[in-house]
């Protein structure tokens, strides 16, 4: 973390004023640089914040915009296999005809259709439920580190 104390862009430049005020303070006022230090570090807590902030919004809108694309492609996909399955029923209906009457040859494909249906809904179930939340891993990770560099820097 004292990296980042005085780098460039900063609105408050600690290093450089413990260092001018070094050469005018006594070794018995140790208080001033102490209120430095202290300040230096608000400061760079603040910005560590702020950095881990736009870190977890760039990476929650990476995942966004991959998600979005897969949706898109997947209701493209939809689309097409709704016609397809429509034509495919239809010939299904249609062959069935040949040996039963229509009625029931429809009445066959409509309830195997439903079974199928069902059985890809109680998939799609599971499979949503197993998913995972949308959390920045990485920016929990990367939290979680400065939080116990934070604690260990105390303890010294």
């Amino acid at each position: 973390m004292s990296t980042s104390i005085g780098s460039p862009g900063g609105s408050t430049s600690p290093a450089a004023s413990s260092s001018a005020g070094s050469s005018s303070v006594t070794s018995s006022s140790s208080d001033a640089s102490v209120g430095d230090l202290v300040k230096a570090m608000s400061a760079d807590l603040s910005r560590l914040v702020r950095d881990e902030l736009q870190l977890a919004q760039v990476e929650l809108s990476a995942k966004a915009k991959t998600a979005g694309v897969g949706i898109g492609a997947f209701g493209g996909a939809g689309v097409l296999a709704f016609y397809g399955v429509a034509i495919l029923l239809a010939a299904a209906v249609l062959g069935l005809d040949l040996v039963l009457p229509a009625w029931l040859a429809a009445l066959i494909v409509g309830v195997v259709v439903l079974a199928i249906a069902g059985i890809a809904a109680l998939v799609g179930k599971k499979k949503v439920s197993e998913a995972a939340p949308a959390v920045p891993e990485r920016t929990v990770a990367s939290v979680k580190e400065d939080v116990a560099e934070i604690k260990e820097s105390i303890k010294r």
